[in-house]
């Protein structure tokens, strides 16, 4: 996957300003969100992915039919850029994961839903080969991710 060198206009407005109907934040403050999250509950082994988790997001940020009415943005496969953009960085193989799959979950319902077969079998062969205390790593990080959707307030119980 290239890394687009020119940005656009979508690139600024998801960055700052607004994301979609999930998202009461542009991609920035809603990183931080997860943050503040992650810091809340004290797993300071995930910071690293809290800060990078999105960063392809404006990236591959489009409107497509829909979106231009509702005016939001939508976001394919920004888990496997934010990857790519950081998998030669000097840091952990696990916050390089964690970046990767934190949206295995619900790209792979979204999948089953659409009836998407192929998409969802290469996702669920990624899912079969994560070890289950990294799943429930990425489960606990998603709802890190779901709470700074909304919130700096929220916490985990109350999601």
């Amino acid at each position: 996957m290239k890394l687009k060198r020119v940005f656009k206009k979508e690139f600024f407005i998801t960055l700052f300003i607004k994301q979609n109907k999930w998202h009461r934040f542009g991609v920035l403050v809603h990183t931080l969100a997860v943050v503040v999250q992650v810091l809340k509950a004290k797993e300071y082994k995930m910071i690293p992915a809290a800060f990078l988790h999105d960063v392809g997001k404006p990236y591959v940020a489009f409107q497509n039919e829909k979106d231009k009415i509702t005016n939001e943005y939508s976001f394919h496969n920004h888990e496997e850029m934010s990857y790519h953009i950081i998998k030669n960085w000097k840091l952990s193989e696990y916050t390089k994961k964690l970046v990767r799959y934190h949206y295995l979950f619900r790209g792979m319902q979204k999948a089953q839903e659409k009836n998407h077969m192929g998409r969802y079998s290469r996702m669920k062969r990624s899912f079969d080969s994560l070890d289950e205390e990294f799943i429930s790593d990425l489960k606990l990080f998603m709802k890190f991710d779901d709470m700074g959707k909304i919130s700096f307030f929220k916490t985990k119980d109350n999601i």
